[in-house]
């Protein structure tokens, strides 16, 4: 059961002012017979957040709580029966537009600081993909390999802020790559993934949209080196090798025969050796590095949305 004093602080966090605006926009507590507009998010985000299985649980969760409901902003429970009437009539994009504007809000108040891409006057976005285990024999559609079922979350995040654009469910066995045409983003702006999501004709559409990627490269790639760039202070600093490269094969066709860029970077602490790839010939290697280790932002994210 949903901790109702934890409860209502989260609702305290709801600009209700905002809210106000979008029930008179859309005239959402015309005819509400008592059980308005913010009954009903109240009602919902108690079922999210208390697990609810139906309506009857949480009509009898609220129920319980009736020493408590002056803090959550409503006056009484609704039965099972208004609770679905609500959600068959009440227009959705209430909730919808509310969540954006909140959204602006919260974004506007808690801005990402960027202290380590500080000097990066670019939007950089994060994508990852998470594998959720689920259990077979209740989510049969769930099928991701003979005896396990899974779901995965595809999500694209915004560096400042670190709060969502893009997410989206689908069955485990959708690969990376074959979600990466359905992300659009912005001239000029940096997407970092995994290598999971190398696909270089998805990537020269990047290129040729005027936009950058920072990934890792894959073990078979095969390319040819245009330069290399080798110095004691580069070493030093952890950068093997600074390279101009183009692919062989297939994947020189699929990237349109253009130039990428290849930097080799030494982990101190644990001797690996990582190899990250780039449309970006200009940045120093350091920054290249440093924009890939912020692709740990998601990797928490996801891991704890998960859990």
């Amino acid at each position: 059961m949903v901790n109702i004093n934890v409860f209502s602080q989260l609702l305290s966090l709801i600009d209700r002012d905002i809210f106000k605006k979008l029930v008179s926009k859309y005239n959402s507590d015309k005819h509400h017979k008592g059980l308005n507009s913010w009954t009903h998010l109240v009602s919902m985000l108690f079922c999210h957040l208390s697990c609810s299985d139906s309506v009857r649980d949480i009509s009898n969760g609220l129920r319980s709580t009736t020493g408590n409901m002056n803090h959550m902003g409503i006056s009484r429970a609704p039965s099972k029966s208004s609770i679905s009437y609500m959600n068959e009539h009440r227009d959705h994009k209430l909730f919808k537009d509310l969540y954006f504007a909140l959204l602006d809000n919260l974004w506007n108040k808690e801005p990402n600081q960027r202290s380590e891409l500080r000097a990066l006057k670019r939007k950089v976005y994060l994508m990852d993909a998470s594998v959720i285990p689920l259990c077979l024999s209740i989510f049969d559609w769930a099928k991701f390999r003979s005896n396990k079922g899974a779901a995965k979350l595809h999500t694209v995040l915004d560096y400042d802020g670190c709060l969502p654009v893009f997410m989206e469910i689908t069955d485990g066995k959708v690969h990376e790559s074959k979600k990466a045409n359905s992300f659009s983003f912005p001239k000029g702006s940096v997407v970092v993934m995994d290598r999971g999501y190398v696909d270089f004709k998805w990537m020269n559409m990047l290129d040729s949209n005027g936009s950058f990627f920072v990934t890792r490269s894959k073990v078979n790639m095969k390319y040819s080196v245009v330069k290399s760039y080798q110095s004691d202070s580069m070493v030093e600093s952890g950068i093997l090798k600074d390279q101009v490269i183009t692919l062989s094969g297939e994947s020189a066709k699929r990237y349109g025969g253009k130039k990428l860029r290849l930097v080799h970077v030494l982990d101190s602490t644990t001797g690996d050796e990582y190899e990250f790839l780039t449309n970006n010939i200009q940045w120093k290697p350091a920054m290249v590095a440093m924009i890939y280790k912020q692709r740990w932002q998601i990797e928490l994210r996801s891991n704890h949305e998960c859990k």
